[in-house]
């Protein structure tokens, strides 16, 4: 969870049992019970998953109630801990991306989370198959149209306050809204309905990495059991509804879901980070039309005054024939102005420096400059575009690439947007584990090609 967002917390005196202690299974108990949950899985026909904190804390993201947990510390008048990235640069864990390929299988129909990481939505899971019980601190909405928008920044706010930024549908233009709830906010309707039908369709709701306290969430599961479904939970401490499983694991949880995934001869598939820019070109000549006065601009694509978090510096420079001087622009607003001869025709680069959290330092792009030329502007297939990316992203084994996936024009004052894409992070994870130790992998990603065609006609094998 974010340091940032349990500071944003109204204080309250009760939080609930912290310092829980830990247990885990013996090697050989861990085993039979990672058995009986695949065995589960595959018999069943409405898996549901029921998310907590532990889920994330492979993504170095602390917890709240465990020995080292954020309350935990908290109560002890001990400092807290300090996150391993920063928090808008966490990546799914092999748990998510596991879950993203059960519900592609079409084995996980629904998936309900108490964390507000965003890493659900990030690692692949379809925004109508998740509910987020507690909002998301990446996540917009507006209380007039409904419209949602994802950020790539955290947002400022907690608490359903209005933010900085309106709605983008002329129509609209709302003021938005934070989606993460405070204490004494009661659950999005939307979220929790879709929940709560869920579970009681659900034959088998798998608990992840969640002490199962807070209420009202914490009773969803046992809605499935009103039907005959099953709960199966998985968390390091004991919780409250122990009793109500069909059973009970004490491990980790990446370590308990690779397991299972190799027992159904599943695979987990790589993560890829794909963020977003766009650069702003803008001209217009001077008063005697012998120079062209121009600006470039790298900015966020959810508004000029949006912060650009992935991105540290820009160096700007121009191609050999041209005798211009370099630029390293060091702080946000990333912004140059030049005068230049209005008949020239130049390249300029700029070499894109990522923060920290990212899985490459820099990548390249390259701007032509002809202040004749055309004003039509294009919009790719943004989908297409991307999924061409994470291919290439996958076969290399590395990221940095970059590619063009919409440009336009506007007329006054002349200027050429352009949005770019650029993979920031490529995160495999291993396929077959020794001893059930889950580990992610920073090269080859073998397995995300077995996968692919496991999907074309691969069964997965019967456990008995």
């Amino acid at each position: 969870m974010s340091l940032g967002y349990a500071e944003k917390l109204s204080f309250i005196e009760d939080v609930g049992q912290v310092g829980m202690t830990e247990f885990f299974d013996s090697a050989h108990i861990l085993q039979d019970k990672i058995e009986q949950l695949a065995k589960l899985i595959q018999k069943g026909r409405h898996l549901v998953a029921f998310t907590g904190a532990g889920i994330s804390t492979s993504c170095g993201i602390p917890d709240f109630r465990g020995p080292k947990g954020i309350w935990t510390l908290q109560r002890e008048g001990k400092p807290l801990p300090e996150a391993s990235l920063p928090f808008h640069r966490a990546m799914p864990s092999m748990t998510h991306m596991a879950l993203v390929e059960l519900e592609k299988a079409g084995i996980l129909k629904f998936v309900i989370s108490q964390n507000v990481d965003g890493l659900h939505l990030r690692s692949g899971i379809p925004r109508e198959k998740l509910a987020e019980l507690h909002g998301n601190s990446f996540m917009e909405i507006c209380p007039s149209c409904g419209s949602e928008y994802l950020r790539d920044f955290e947002v400022e706010t907690i608490g359903l306050k209005e933010t900085s930024r309106r709605c983008s549908d002329e129509k609209c233009g709302a003021k938005l809204r934070d989606t993460v709830l405070d204490w004494e906010d009661a659950l999005p309707p939307k979220e929790m309905n879709q929940a709560e039908k869920h579970c009681r369709m659900g034959d088998l709701v798998l608990c992840l990495g969640t002490s199962l306290q807070i209420t009202p969430a914490c009773n969803l599961p046992l809605k499935s059991l009103r039907g005959g479904g099953k709960i199966v939970i998985v968390n390091l401490q004991k919780t409250p509804k122990d009793k109500k499983a069909s059973l009970v694991i004490h491990a980790f949880v990446d370590k308990v879901i690779a397991g299972v995934m190799e027992l159904l001869n599943m695979q987990i598939p790589p993560y890829i980070r794909i963020d977003l820019f766009q650069t702003v070109l803008t001209q217009s000549l001077s008063s005697d039309k012998r120079f062209v006065n121009w600006t470039i601009r790298i900015a966020s694509v959810h508004g000029l005054s949006a912060p650009l978090p992935f991105i540290k510096s820009v160096e700007v420079s121009f191609s050999d024939s041209q005798n211009y001087k370099e630029a390293i622009l060091n702080t946000q607003p990333f912004i140059l102005k030049r005068r230049t001869v209005s008949k020239e025709t130049f390249e300029m680069f700029l070499k894109l420096k990522f923060s920290d959290g990212c899985g490459c330092l820099s990548t390249h792009v390259k701007i032509p400059f002809d202040f004749q030329a055309s004003t039509d502007g294009f919009k790719l297939d943004k989908n297409a575009t991307l999924e061409k990316m994470r291919e290439a992203a996958i076969q290399d084994s590395s990221c940095g690439q970059s590619a063009v996936v919409e440009r336009r024009t506007v007329l006054v004052p002349k200027s050429e947007i352009t949005v770019h894409a650029v993979i920031t992070n490529v995160k495999a994870f291993d396929c077959h584990l020794s001893n059930g130790d889950a580990k992610p992998r920073k090269e080859g990603i073998r397995c995300s090609e077995t996968t692919r065609k496991r999907s074309k006609g691969r069964k997965r094998k019967t456990i008995s």
